[in-house]
């Protein structure tokens, strides 16, 4: 697999712009969802629940490029793919 080069710092102030608008989710409020979204990736990745069981819960899709999570059930956009 090729690595990605990336710059660290710039790598480290992108992240510090996104935490303005990324917000965590407190496990107990998805935690009910953990089995419907295991079952949903477990030929895939059964550690990637969390992020399908907050998709869930909010009813919301998921930005992703880890292919683990296409075909979950849950909707995914990639990066490459305009949302309107």
């Amino acid at each position: 697999m090729k690595k990605r080069e990336r710059d660290t710092p710039t790598g480290l102030a992108a992240l510090d712009e996104l935490s303005g608008t990324v917000q965590v989710v407190d496990r107990t409020l998805y935690e009910d969802f953990e089995q419907i979204a295991t079952e949903r990736i477990e030929m895939r990745d059964p550690d990637d629940w969390p992020v399908v069981a907050v998709a869930l819960f909010l009813d919301l899709p998921i930005w992703t490029e880890d292919q683990g999570l296409f075909g979950g059930g849950v909707a995914t956009w990639t990066t490459d793919r305009p949302t309107e």
